[in-house]
């Protein structure tokens, strides 16, 4: 195989479902375009990352596409582990609608998710009912971050909605079409006024061809 062959075939492999694995170099660092055949670029969403469930088990985010997802970073001993309850009315609510909330445990703020998988699953379930698709702990900050946050907080890839993590529970909306539609804060809270109309705005959009 000649040289051009190998770099056309390796940038294909990449259009085509790699993005997830190549998408950061250095761990919390993400590459907002991947190149792709013919010298053109990707420009990655949501969709192109895979991600472990609380059970261990991969999942395409692809899975989810064409819904709306607020993705939310939890703790479980956090002054805003409360709410877990609002998050779970707010998916129970628009849930027939599309809306899919996507709990990642993260252990990055003063410990305050320092249980397992299997502890924080328990605990979601038993204080809180939490229905809504929860996954593996992982970090949201610093030089252990997952490629998924990476790509969240990366002001190229989502000017206007990138920066660092703050706290537990910061939310990204994502609309239908995998682009990041919102963030906010730990403090706004599930069924605030600002949140609650920005889910209703990205539901009511029709989803990219």
């Amino acid at each position: 195989m000649s040289v051009a062959t190998r770099r056309t075939a390796i940038a294909l492999s990449i259009a085509l479902g790699l993005v997830a694995a190549v998408g950061c170099g250095k761990s919390g660092e993400f590459s907002a375009q991947v190149p792709a055949q013919g010298g053109k670029t990707v420009n990655p969403s949501v969709y192109d990352f895979t991600v472990k469930d609380i059970e261990g088990k991969d999942t395409s985010l692809a899975l989810y596409k064409g819904k709306v997802l607020l993705i939310v970073n939890t703790a479980s001993k956090c002054g805003f582990t409360g709410q877990y309850e609002g998050l779970e009315k707010l998916y129970k609510t628009y849930q027939d609608r599309g809306l899919v909330i996507l709990g990642f445990p993260a252990n990055n703020f003063l410990w305050q998710e320092p249980g397992t998988d299997g502890e924080i699953k328990q605990f979601c379930s038993i204080k809180f009912g939490v229905t809504f698709p929860m996954f593996s702990k992982i970090s949201v900050k610093g030089k252990n971050q997952d490629p998924l946050y990476a790509f969240l907080t990366d002001e190229k890839a989502n000017p206007g909605f990138g920066g660092a993590i703050t706290w537990n529970f910061n939310k990204f909306l994502v609309g239908r079409d995998g682009k990041v539609v919102g963030r906010f804060g730990s403090k706004v809270e599930p069924d605030s006024k600002e949140l609650v109309e920005a889910v209703e705005k990205a539901l009511a959009a029709a989803s990219s061809p």
